[in-house]
């Protein structure tokens, strides 16, 4: 078997955990049912796999099973949360706000809406990429319906005040909904505290199986409202039609349920980790940290370098480690990343930038291999840099 570089891109996806993979195989092929079929033995088993797993996502954000709907993802949950209020609220008014740092799941859609008519704000961010709260607040009008705020930035791992953000919004009697696709299993989230109204959860993040998220959609104070976007045969309360994939459904809940019972001691391993790495690479000149340097995700560096090519730097680490320079969802995009450039960086400094994003099953002694081969590839880009202007 050929040498496999060490995996450092978990903010594109992870590994599935062993464990969530052996409580979802009984579901292929023992209690294969129909969840929605409760006439027989296979439909209740299957419904049994389902609501327990419900029940599992809805205590780990501290909301009620019925308020779980099951999506194929978080970009689905995304669309069915934005343009859901939009279709469902537009009487009231057709004025959005998002921030110019979302993942492209809640811009594209909001850039959607401005085509019919609505009108969507974009705040800016500071230089260490948490939103100004006074500018938000200045930001609602009477005519806002919904503002959407990332909870764990997917490039730069920058966690916002989501409770802050919350209490405006209600205060305001305006509904908020978060992204919390890199969130789920690694940060506290309660949606009650936070006054969280909808939020997009995936597995795929949290050491779970890809093609399977929910959306949380509040219930009470307020009650929420959607207009569902796939119709169908009506399951997920008819907000979201289709026969429910109880593998997935049985595997999201195991991984979150992981992430919950570990996440003190595993969010303290990814920082140290990530501290080391850190420390090696700020030893090399111009070399700028990107978000804030404490209120992000345990496991996220990411990191622009001066006098480099990008595209040379990603080739000159991948015999030995798999990283990414953004989004993993807009990857076939060769511009700057959109978030840095919302930092205030030039294009130059945008394009040269590495995501290192760590995960439970990195250890100490591969962090190590990657700096020095980080630290050997950024020297020997500048030293050739140096030569050709010479």
């Amino acid at each position: 078997m050929s040498h496999r570089p060490i995996y450092l891109d978990c903010h594109a996806t992870t590994p599935m955990d062993k464990r969530v993979l052996e409580a979802m195989l009984p579901y292929f092929t023992e209690y294969f049912g129909n969840s929605s079929s409760i006439s027989h033995v296979y439909g209740w088993e299957a419904e049994a796999g389902v609501k327990q797993a419900r029940q599992i996502l809805a205590d780990a954000i501290h909301a009620t099973p019925e308020e779980i709907i099951f999506t194929s993802g978080a970009t689905e949950a995304n669309n069915l949360a934005i343009k859901g209020v939009a279709e469902a609220y537009f009487s009231k008014g057709r004025h959005l706000i998002t921030v110019q740092t979302e993942h492209r799941a809640v811009l594209d859609p909001c850039h959607y809406l401005e085509n019919l008519g609505f009108e969507v704000t974009l705040l800016p961010v500071q230089q260490d990429g948490l939103i100004d709260l006074t500018q938000l607040e200045k930001a609602i009008r009477p005519e806002t319906i919904l503002v959407s705020v990332m909870a764990a930035n997917n490039e730069i791992g920058v966690l916002q005040p989501l409770a802050e953000i919350g209490k405006i919004c209600h205060q305001q009697q305006v509904l908020f909904h978060t992204d919390a696709a890199q969130a789920i299993g690694k940060i506290p989230l309660d949606v009650q505290a936070m006054n969280i109204d909808l939020m997009s959860l995936t597995a795929h993040k949290v050491y779970g199986p890809k093609g399977i998220g929910a959306l949380y959609v509040r219930r009470r104070h307020p009650r929420v409202r959607l207009a569902p976007q796939i119709q169908g045969g009506g399951q997920e309360r008819g907000l979201r039609s289709g026969t429910l994939y109880t593998p997935q459904i049985v595997g999201f809940a195991k991984a979150v349920a992981l992430g919950l019972e570990t996440q003190a001691s595993e969010s303290e391993h990814l920082l140290q980790l990530r501290k080391s790495l850190w420390s090696s690479l700020s030893e090399l000149p111009n070399i700028h940290l990107n978000g804030h340097p404490t209120q992000r995700l345990s496991g996220n560096l990411n990191i622009s370098v001066e006098d480099v090519d990008g595209s040379a730097l990603l080739l000159g680490l991948q015999p030995v480690v798999a990283v990414s320079s953004g989004s993993a969802c807009s990857s076939t995009n060769l511009g700057p990343s959109h978030v840095l450039l919302a930092l205030g960086h030039p294009e130059s400094l945008a394009s040269a930038s590495i995501r290192f994003g760590i995960g439970r099953f990195n250890t100490a002694a591969e962090i190590t291999q990657v700096a020095k081969q980080a630290i050997a590839t950024i020297a020997s880009l500048r030293r050739s840099l140096t030569l050709r202007r010479q």
